[in-house]
């Protein structure tokens, strides 16, 4: 009943997703003070890509959105799948490993790094460092799309843009043919307008230079031109003899 219990503690930590946010937060506010978030470090995404690499499972519901919105909006683009473990250890190693692939090949126009939703530590491999500095690194244009849209990873603020879930990046980055078809329809119909509008403008004009007197009657312009001359040669010669006759008098 007297005895004393004692505890020595020479390091704590927080305990469960605490311990995970506090990683989250120290990595952000690291590799923000390096610049990896800078919006200068940021290209733009191409507006009709033909080939896509896409950084997934290739067993997982984001795959299979992807595919599903591609097949729907825009089937001549090409997907190519670097598959990879997108949870669990060593997933993080894989992912930055599949980007650095893509770099190597330069066989795509632009990069999907995706996994559907889960928790915090199902989304874990998004957040580690290694992937971080590969998507920095890349010099392929990267669309960051993890879990679900209240969902925010490291990879989201690295990449050249976020979406907040595979299926909008699907959509953000494949236009629909239909759409692109439309416009293409009304720019040819604007054209065609334009190019008719322009041609006759330009047969009024044809039509007003052929009638006009010049072309009716070129030789009188010639023949109005020629008495010009004699007009002004007679005139000088009045004004060259009147100054010799004043300069004689003197």
């Amino acid at each position: 009943a007297r005895g004393d219990y004692q505890l020595v503690v020479e390091e704590l930590e927080p305990k469960g997703i605490g311990a995970l946010q506090l990683q989250f937060q120290q990595l952000k506010e690291k590799l923000a003070k390096e610049g990896l978030f800078d919006e200068r470090h940021k290209v733009p995404i191409p507006f009709l890509p033909t080939r896509i690499g896409i950084v997934t499972s290739p067993t997982g519901a984001a795959i299979r959105d992807i595919l599903n919105i591609a097949r729907r909006r825009f089937s001549n683009v090409e997907m190519v799948i670097n598959p990879v473990k997108v949870q669990g250890e060593g997933a993080g190693s894989e992912i930055a490993q599949a980007i650095r692939q893509f770099n190597e090949l330069k066989n795509i126009d632009v990069m999907i790094v995706t996994r559907g939703g889960g928790s915090m530590e199902d989304l874990w491999p998004f957040n580690e460092e290694v992937v971080a500095r590969a998507i920095y690194g890349s010099e392929i244009p990267v669309i960051s799309a993890v879990g679900h849209e209240i969902d925010y990873t490291i990879s989201d603020f690295v990449a050249d843009f976020r979406a907040p879930t595979p299926s909008a990046a699907a959509e953000l980055v494949i236009p629909k043919k239909e759409d692109l078809a439309k416009t293409i329809a009304t720019s040819v119909t604007r054209l065609k307008n334009a190019l008719t509008n322009q041609i006759g403008v330009l047969k009024e004009r044809l039509v007003t230079l052929k009638d006009s007197y010049v072309l009716r009657q070129p030789l009188n312009i010639i023949i109005q031109y020629e008495q010009r001359i004699d007009d002004l040669e007679k005139g000088l010669a009045i004004r060259i003899d009147h100054i010799v006759k004043l300069r004689g008098g003197n």
